[in-house]
């Protein structure tokens, strides 16, 4: 069925019923969300003209008032809902490595946090599969590591060609969201693939990859990251300022998630286009926590034209809870200890299991996740925010109301109540990012065209 025979379907349903249909909340625990001020109101109604009907048309006061809960079920479906960061090939890689049965996300899954009948639950429209290829690989095979990634991306849209597509444009999106169709896109994490060959990045953009995390947990040939503290070339290295040139040739998005702040700085300073942090949430509620973004980075961002794309693991979104996971892990992996288990062992695996269900650690909420998007509304506008989940790499760190992609609903819903309207949500579920791709892409095209 066509996506706009299916939105309106549901829209009667759910003006019919007057509910929502989200997934309950998980029962663990929840840290309280950080009050904020919504900075876009809802525009008002203007009143309609007299009817010149025998029978008067209700006014607004009159009508019966719009549940937010149906109207964020029902925006789910109409509006383009891109995620930026969703880490589905990595965990089939993993399973795939270990000899162990690979998930089918074109069906219902038992694991992880994404597959097509929960993308379709939460209206899904374009989840950015990332291309993870860990620090290890640096100079040891990485490429190889992310064709493998890509070909297992390939593979799924292979099996389901009816409800998966891939997405090379902000075009295919659309296109594909007419046609009712999960788009795919790609963006590779960690630039290590590219292996100190310049050649590399047009290569990767051949086989549909559409924005780089230029380094993950370490430093690495292109750029420093946040996590390491040797930062080796206090910023980009000589031939990462190369790759950023060639990036915005070819037309692939700039991604500064997992950058050290002066690896960040470089980009937005050599960058000729807008350029996105594609799973990063604001430092500004974790003090102190390279890997989110400070207030004058997002200001940097914006004045670029580019998107912060909140990442919802609950450490990035509370730093209380971040300081209690790394207490709580200490207290867990020592009940394993002295249990005379080893952590890395089957027996010590479940036993670790066991001690979180008996002592969860509290988690954020939805609410959490709208605070740090009011945040960046606050600072510069509702042009510069988007979602960027890390559903499938963030463990079971994931908040209370978005515990996995069925659950988009619940944040429109939060969203709505503080005064957002439709435009503000069409913009913060995919608009941005679509804009910032479409700005790389159009710069490309005309490097192209003064090129010959």
């Amino acid at each position: 069925m066509p996506r706009t025979a299916i939105t309106l379907a549901l829209g009667a349903l759910l003006g019919s019923l007057g509910c929502g249909g989200s997934a309950s909340p998980s029962p663990v625990p929840a840290i309280s969300s950080v009050s904020a001020t919504p900075s876009v109101s809802a525009t008002p109604s203007v009143s309609a003209a007299p009817s010149e009907d025998p029978e008067p048309t209700p006014t607004r006061a009159d009508a019966p008032p719009v549940d937010p809960e149906a109207r964020a079920q029902a925006l789910a479906h109409e509006l383009i809902i891109l995620d930026g960061h969703i880490d589905v090939p990595w965990r089939l890689h993993k399973a795939q490595a270990a000899g162990k049965p690979v998930d089918d996300v074109t069906g219902p899954t038992q694991g992880g946090d994404f597959d097509l009948p929960r993308a379709r639950a939460g209206g899904l429209d374009a989840p950015f599969m990332s291309i993870y290829v860990s620090a290890d690989f640096e100079g040891k095979g990485a490429k190889q590591v992310a064709d493998g990634l890509i070909d297992l991306v390939e593979g799924i849209v292979a099996r389901a060609p009816d409800d998966f597509a891939l997405a090379r444009s902000p075009a295919d999106v659309r296109r594909n969201f007419a046609d009712g169709k999960v788009s795919l896109p790609m963006g590779m994490e960690n630039g290590a693939p590219i292996e100190g060959d310049l050649a590399n990045v047009a290569y990767f953009h051949g086989r549909g990859i559409r924005y780089i995390t230029l380094a993950h947990s370490k430093d690495n040939h292109i750029a420093d990251s946040s996590y390491d503290s040797r930062h080796t070339h206090g910023g980009l290295s000589a031939f990462g300022e190369q790759v950023v040139a060639e990036m915005n040739r070819v037309g692939i998005m700039i991604d500064v998630s997992h950058l050290s702040d002066e690896a960040a700085d470089d980009v937005l300073r050599l960058s000729a286009v807008p350029v996105i942090a594609s799973h990063s949430s604001c430092r500004h509620f974790t003090p102190g926590w390279e890997r989110n973004m400070s207030d004058e980075m997002i200001q940097r961002l914006a004045a670029k034209g580019g998107v912060i794309q909140v990442n919802f693991g609950s450490e990035f979104l509370v730093g209380d809870i971040r300081e209690r996971g790394k207490a709580h892990a200490k207290e867990r992996d020592a009940h394993v200890r002295g249990l005379g288990l080893a952590l890395d062992s089957e027996e010590g695996r479940a036993a670790a299991l066991a001690y979180e269900q008996e002592h969860p650690v509290p988690r954020a909420t939805v609410e959490t996740v709208a605070d740090h998007i009011e945040h960046v509304i606050e600072l510069v506008g509702v042009d510069h925010v988007g979602l960027g989940s890390d559903f499938d790499g963030v463990g079971d760190s994931l908040p209370q109301g978005l515990r996995d992609v069925s659950q988009y609903p619940n944040l429109l819903r939060v969203l709505l109540e503080r005064g957002h309207d439709r435009d503000a949500l069409e913009k913060i579920a995919g608009g941005n990012v679509l804009r910032v791709w479409q700005a790389a892409l159009d710069h490309a095209a005309a490097a192209a065209r003064s090129s010959g």
